[in-house]
């Protein structure tokens, strides 16, 4: 029910930005019709964004016969976590990454680059795979993917609005400084929603997953692993489409500045630390 929540206040964050770009863009005309648009949106990612982001990555649906040994590690965690069999799919990538998307448990997939499964060793790869089904598990799985989708929506609304310029409600132009505000602001605003919900979820995730694989320490090394690769490889669809790097187990993002200082995810050092600290308790 939280997790409801926290989705509806999403759509309806999202909304009153396409509203205030769309005000900028055409007055009272243009709020009303980025409205209908965004109403649109919401409806379209509700149902679909979890299609689009995995076409962005050109994943690729894998099964028992295709990719028997990943599959089958799926499989076990997620009877351990007590969810239906997902959706699995790998991504020709060589960066090493994975995320979770759909709706709902019943609705879900799971997909890792082949960079992260040759990187890894299979008992880190697990305990991977388990932080994704506890997105899956904690059903925030929808937030991270119509986030994704409508940040990505606003970016494209806010750089329409900077390059055409727009009208008031009374037709006349308006202020060209303000279009290039709204360029600049409007991206960020949709980071910061995104950055707000996104940091403990990832805290959970790697929590959850720990406990469905009942390998904290696996994780851990996981993490740090992936962290120490994906450094010098970028994940191309990432950088291509970086309102999705939210959805991933690390910043596949590269560069600092700006996108350092809104990165949805939290430090790899916390993260580890306190996975070693669960691993020191159990």
């Amino acid at each position: 029910m939280f997790n409801l929540m926290k989705t509806a206040v999403l759509m309806a964050a999202i909304t009153a930005l396409f509203m205030a770009i769309g005000a900028m863009i055409g007055g009272r005309t243009g709020m009303l019709l980025a409205l209908l648009v965004a109403v649109g949106m919401n409806f379209y990612s509700y149902w679909f964004s979890d299609q689009l982001v995995l076409k962005m990555y050109n994943a690729r649906e894998v099964d028992e016969t295709s990719a028997p040994r990943f599959y089958a590690m799926v499989r076990e965690l997620a009877q351990r976590a007590e969810l239906p069999m997902p959706k699995v799919y790998l991504i020709d990538e060589a960066a090493p990454n994975a995320f979770a998307t759909g709706r709902d448990p019943e609705h879900a997939a799971v997909a890792a680059t082949t960079g992260i499964i040759n990187v890894l060793s299979d008992r880190e790869l697990r305990g991977v795979m388990a932080h994704e089904l506890a997105h899956v598990k904690h059903r925030d799985i929808l937030i991270s993917t119509v986030s994704a989708t409508m940040a990505g929506a606003i970016s494209m609304l806010a750089n329409f609005a900077a390059f055409f310029g727009g009208r008031d409600e009374h037709g006349r132009p308006a202020n060209p400084i303000a279009g290039i505000a709204v360029a600049i602001l409007a991206p960020l605003a949709a980071s910061l929603i995104q950055m707000a919900i996104s940091r403990a979820r990832e805290f959970e995730a790697d929590r959850g997953g720990a406990e469905i694989s009942g390998d904290p320490q696996a994780l851990a090394s996981a993490l740090d692993k992936i962290h120490r690769y994906a450094q010098g490889i970028p994940l191309n669809a990432a950088e291509a489409h970086p309102e999705t790097a939210q959805m991933m187990i690390m910043n596949p993002l590269s560069g600092g500045g700006l996108r350092s200082l809104f990165s949805t995810h939290p430090a790899t050092e916390e993260r580890v630390a306190r996975l070693m600290a669960m691993a020191r308790e159990r």
